[in-house]
């Protein structure tokens, strides 16, 4: 990887703006800049302060600059950083670049000013990991679950965990050197109670992930129903805005039409299909169905809308019992209500649950949005509680609650203490994983290329 060379990479979005970031770290990271820089010796300033000067090439005046200087140890990598902010000129910054690299930098791969950060004790892998969601967070509630792992919400709880197996460990190591003279050094019953209160740590840990998932990625939800049970009026009254045609022509909608809601910081992928039904002589309109039945399949939620005065409740129960018998979680939303009355309660007295609506006039959409909500939450989002987003950690955690039920059916079958020593390391070795305590370089070189170049 060549942890020796000095990177250098533009830290801002390329294009034109008022001001460009370009990123330093290395050894010679400020030795580079500074004979760049004849306003000032930067190698005789102090650490964390700016300075303003042009910036040469020889004779040549390539930008009037501020220099940010980091020394190591205090800064983002633990190595020298300088940060040269010039104006926002897609030429500029490319030559200020090459110049850079001219005089002896090479550019950043993806994620290696974290990476260095990692290597060299500044954050843990969980850590940088939020660092990579945090940029990519685009509602309140990624970005608090991002900066919750940032600030080593994540990290304390798995550092709590490694701590006391760890003393654990040690006592019954410690047990195996004096195997011969029988002395018992580690309380079992301590143990087995600190198990248990491990076990109950990584079940909540794994519990988050439904909603750290949808946090993360995201809700599909697949708007499913027939011919003009108002569909697409739903999907523009829900947006706010004229999104999809809408028409008194049965099958109006031949193709899907995805667009983005955000409902209380969870976004919501909501699917415009086009209308199920069974026989129709219209070719296009019958991929255009099968394309619904396909998206339905592959939907978080099934907003089931129907049409209350057209609809019967055998169709509605026909339409149920489908959708049980493929387990897929779904929504029903009567539409075309005029006003509230108990008519339409009456009429689909054998179903609960149904939200009725007019999806045109705007009546009681908010109750689906809530539902939405509802259903994919699952409960109120706890901002300070630490919620599991990355599928790495889950699948460690899933590894490590395995090994942790092997130590306590080892305490309870009363086996050697070499083999309880042995899953106590094998658990300690999944919370390596998470923290990157035990990695290896293929790992760490797959999880830092999903981050932008100059981060």
């Amino acid at each position: 990887m060549g942890w020796e060379d000095t990177i250098v990479a533009l830290a801002t979005p390329p294009g034109i703006g008022a001001i460009g970031v370009i990123r330093l770290s290395g050894k010679n990271a400020i030795i580079i800049v500074n004979e760049l820089f004849p306003s000032k010796n930067l190698l005789q300033q102090a650490t964390h302060t700016l300075h303003v000067g042009f910036l040469k090439s020889n004779i040549e005046v390539l930008d009037e600059v501020v220099v940010a200087l980091y020394k190591n140890p205090k800064s983002y990598t633990g190595e020298d950083v300088v940060e040269i902010s010039c104006h926002g000129s897609p030429f500029i910054q490319e030559k200020i670049l090459q110049t850079i690299i001219q005089n002896g930098c090479r550019i950043a791969k993806p994620g290696e000013f974290t990476q260095r950060a990692f290597l060299n004790g500044k954050l843990d892998l969980t850590q940088a990991e939020a660092v990579a969601d945090l940029i990519a967070s685009n509602t309140e509630a990624s970005r608090n679950a991002a900066l919750q792992n940032i600030r080593g919400g994540f990290s304390n709880i798995l550092s709590v965990l490694r701590e006391e197996l760890i003393k654990f460990s040690a006592l019954i190591e410690l047990e195996l050197d004096f195997s011969e003279e029988d002395v018992a050094f580690a309380d079992r019953k301590q143990l087995n109670e600190l198990i248990q209160k491990l076990q109950g740590t990584t079940a909540i840990l794994l519990q988050s992930f439904s909603l750290g998932n949808v946090i993360k990625n995201g809700v599909q939800v697949a708007i499913i129903g027939k011919p003009n049970a108002g569909k697409s009026t739903l999907l523009n009254t829900l947006l706010n805005e004229n999104r999809a045609i809408v028409s008194e022509i049965a099958g109006t909608t031949r193709d899907t039409i995805e667009e983005v809601l955000n409902i209380d910081g969870i976004l919501f992928r909501l699917i415009d299909t086009a209308g199920i039904r069974n026989q129709t002589d219209d070719v296009i309109e019958s991929i255009g169905v099968q394309r619904s039945y396909d998206t339905m399949a592959k939907a978080d939620i099934v907003l089931y809308l129907f049409d209350v005065n057209t609809t019967s409740s055998e169709d509605l129960m026909t339409a149920i019992n489908e959708f049980e018998s493929k387990q897929l979680k779904y929504i029903l939303v009567g539409n075309k209500v005029d006003e509230e009355d108990n008519l339409f309660h009456k009429k689909y007295l054998n179903v609960s649950d149904i939200l009725f609506i007019s999806a045109k006039e705007n009546r009681a959409v908010n109750k689906v949005k809530q539902h939405l909500f509802a259903e994919a939450v699952q409960g109120n989002i706890n901002q300070e509680a630490t919620i599991i987003t990355n599928a790495r950690h889950y699948e460690a955690l899933q590894k490590l609650a395995v090994s942790l039920l092997e130590i306590e059916q080892g305490l309870s079958n009363n086996i050697a203490s070499d083999l309880i020593a042995l899953d106590i390391r094998q658990a300690l070795h999944f919370l390596g994983e998470i923290t990157g305590e035990i990695t290896n370089e293929d790992q760490l070189d797959y999880i830092f290329s999903k981050f932008c170049i100059g981060k």
